[in-house]
């Protein structure tokens, strides 16, 4: 829609910072699953990452997990997310693999798989210390033995997760006791393990520093990929681009006005008492975005002397007194996201999408 905030969206920057990542990891025996729910499973950019080489996809939803089968994909791709009991039957029929960690739901993938006359693939999730989902690894080999009285489940190998919930850093101790622990299952259970996944971008600072443990051979890199950036480690990851994204929209009012509202002070329109220090009169932008088009807190202005100030529902408003540029009712203000920012944009109705370098949706 004409005037409507624009996401800009640079495919060529995406195929770039895939075949780094991938080149990176190819070079120390790992697979690259390249994660899609950060941008909804955009075609587009699922495209992107396949050209630069992922060995396959993974998304926590189902709904773009369908969408990719929809669209022609057939690399491989993994369910991120626990499934849930009520949806094996999708998982069986559209994911190659899933992550879990509750034998009830992989026996009911067991019988779902026995219905499409398939063989699922199931990556053990193991708690190294993060404490999101997991077993423990006192728990592991009794579960990989129930695993193993299913025909229609493989256990493919073993899986952990560094950093989305407890903020814990990916280390060679905690990956190298998820190594331990499938040498342990294959050493009591006489198999062997495909696949030992070490978690996704915040794993990358040991791969640059040659620390992962000789062993694990994947990891699910979304936000490395996308942004260029590593939050769990607090930095941007130099050998890629930070600028993939960028994201617009209109200033539909300037003016100069106090810092400080006029009146008794309740709550805000989300049930906030907003917080104000008096500096003065400032020239303000108002920019047709609001909460309701993106996490606000995951935005930030290109021109670094602007100062966001807060946000309504439809309106963002902006300091832009240290601006050297003229800002006027008309222009565009551009902001970079990270990943929260990104997540939401991308789901936004009221955004649009506008792919650079767009390719047709030949490369799957």
């Amino acid at each position: 829609m004409r005037g409507s905030p624009i996401l800009d969206i640079d495919l060529e920057k995406i195929k770039y910072n895939s075949f780094q990542v991938v080149e990176k990891c190819h070079e120390q025996g790992i697979a690259v699953l390249g994660v899609t729910k950060g941008f909804s499973a955009m075609y587009q950019i699922a495209s992107a990452m396949v050209e630069g080489g992922v060995d396959g996809l993974a998304d926590a939803r189902m709904e773009n997990v369908m969408e990719l089968r929809k669209k022609g994909f057939t690399l491989p791709i993994t369910m991120l997310r626990l499934p849930r009991l009520s949806d094996v039957i999708n998982v069986v029929k559209h994911t190659d693999a899933s992550i879990n960690s509750e034998i009830i739901v992989i026996e009911a993938l067991a019988k779902a798989a026995k219905k499409f006359k398939k063989i699922h693939q199931v990556i053990l999730m193991i708690d190294v210390g993060d404490l999101r989902e997991g077993l423990l690894k006192e728990n592991v080999l009794e579960v990989a033995k129930q695993i193993s009285c299913f025909k229609e489940i493989k256990l493919a190998g073993l899986g952990t997760n560094m950093g989305c919930f407890g903020g814990i850093l990916p280390s060679p101790d905690n990956l190298g006791l998820l190594v331990k622990i499938g040498l342990y299952v294959e050493r009591e259970l006489g198999i062997q393990l495909e696949i030992i996944s070490g978690g996704g971008t915040s794993s990358l600072y040991l791969l640059e520093n040659h620390q992962v443990p000789v062993g694990v051979n994947q990891l699910r890199i979304g936000e490395g990929i996308l942004l260029g950036t590593d939050t769990t480690n607090n930095r941007k990851i130099s050998w890629l681009h930070q600028d993939v994204f960028l994201l617009r929209a209109e200033v539909i009012e300037v003016n100069s006005k106090p810092t400080m509202p006029t009146g008794t002070i309740g709550r805000d329109a989300f049930g906030h008492i907003p917080e104000f220090v008096d500096i003065g009169v400032r020239k303000r932008a108002i920019v047709s975005m609001g909460k309701q088009d993106v996490n606000v807190e995951g935005i930030n202005p290109i021109d670094e002397k602007l100062i966001i100030l807060g946000a309504s529902s439809d309106h963002l408003i902006v300091d832009i007194t240290d601006s050297e540029q003229a800002i006027k009712v008309g222009d565009q203000i551009a902001f970079s996201l990270n990943y929260a920012g990104l997540l939401s944009v991308s789901d936004s109705k009221y955004v649009k999408k506008r792919f650079i370098g767009e390719r047709s949706q030949k490369s799957r």
